[in-house]
């Protein structure tokens, strides 16, 4: 049986854990600023996104960007039913 790492749940994420998620490299063909939006959704909790929106807003990013099928990240969030709710109501403090 291979050796795996030990599962960490609600540990503490730096700023610069944060922070680096603003520079995630979009695959081709997305917008960069929906790259990050979705990526740090998909693996933060919604107090740690709030902080990235926080730095992503006032560095001038766009929380209007979309997807190649023409969707904001509150589009997609909105499709997660059990995660929605924390997400959105962070979100939309920067709408």
């Amino acid at each position: 049986m291979a050796v795996s790492q030990p599962a960490t749940f609600n540990e503490e994420w730096s700023d610069d854990r944060v922070f680096a998620y603003l520079n995630h490299l979009p695959p081709e063909g997305v917008n960069a600023d929906y790259h990050i939006l979705y990526n740090a959704f998909k693996h933060m909790r919604p107090h740690d996104y709030e902080r990235l929106l926080t730095k992503f807003v006032a560095d001038g990013h766009d929380v209007h960007a979309t997807n190649p099928e023409g969707q904001t990240i509150k589009d997609v969030i909105s499709q997660y039913p059990r995660q929605k709710d924390g997400f959105l109501e962070v979100l939309a403090k920067f709408l």
